[in-house]
């Protein structure tokens, strides 16, 4: 086997999710870091000289390192010429649109649903008001993706990076009301997930973050062989 070009900075069912999956289906080869968040790995001066913005992922390649999920799963495509359509196809625009629109609609709501303190601070009431709102607009974006989705028979990075994200929707926050989100209701999306579910990718992230059997349709929360999923 080749040695690894990368190495992914990740935690376990967290956006490194996402590149691994990327890693997996183009059959590259490399090794993980684990960043353990319980001792706040991810701000410490490490991992911030790959990631200034203290979050995860972050991959090392034989350029330099790189952040942002979007930013990498774009890159790994283009480098390998797999999972989106190359820069003179006519398919590109297409697949830039939604995946900057994961990237920078669907993704940043999902932060602010787990992560309240962070926009509003401590009070409980502000908090609350932030998740109905948040839910709201993350059933909008869901109802736009799921009209305009495309199902595909192999997965590209908007599969790559949806799937995970409607995981999470899924189990996160812990103490949310799970009947708010029903992935059945979108269908197109529905049917993306479970075909993920039968990736070699899915396999390997299953047995390396312990995501369960049915990760994307039912998930169940990670029981990770090493490290916090925190």
């Amino acid at each position: 086997m080749a040695a690894p070009r990368y190495i992914l900075h990740y935690a376990p069912d967290n956006a490194s999710l996402v590149v691994r999956l990327a890693l997996e289906e183009l059959s590259l080869p490399y090794r993980t870091h684990l960043v353990d968040r319980r001792t706040a790995a991810q701000r410490a001066p490490a991992h911030l000289a790959l990631n200034p913005a203290g979050l995860i992922p972050a991959l090392e390649t034989p350029e330099g390192p790189l952040f942002e999920t979007g930013a990498i799963l774009l890159w790994l495509a283009d480098r390998h010429g797999h999972l989106a359509p190359a820069p003179d196809s006519p398919a590109r625009g297409t697949t830039l649109k939604w995946l900057f629109y994961l990237s920078n609609t669907l993704h940043p709501a999902l932060r602010m649903l787990f992560y309240p303190s962070a926009y509003v601070g401590p009070g409980a009431a502000d908090q609350a008001r932030l998740r109905d709102r948040t839910r709201a607009n993350i059933l909008r974006c869901l109802e736009i993706l799921d009209t305009h989705w495309t199902p595909g028979e192999a997965p590209s990075v908007l599969d790559l990076y949806l799937g995970p994200m409607l995981r999470w929707l899924q189990l996160y926050p812990r103490d949310s009301d799970p009947g708010w989100f029903a992935l059945a209701s979108f269908p197109r999306l529905h049917h993306m997930s479970l075909m993920l579910e039968t990736r070699a990718s899915t396999r390997a992230a299953q047995a390396a973050e312990g995501l369960g059997p049915t990760p994307f349709t039912a998930p169940q929360a990670p029981t990770p062989p090493e490290g916090s999923a925190l």
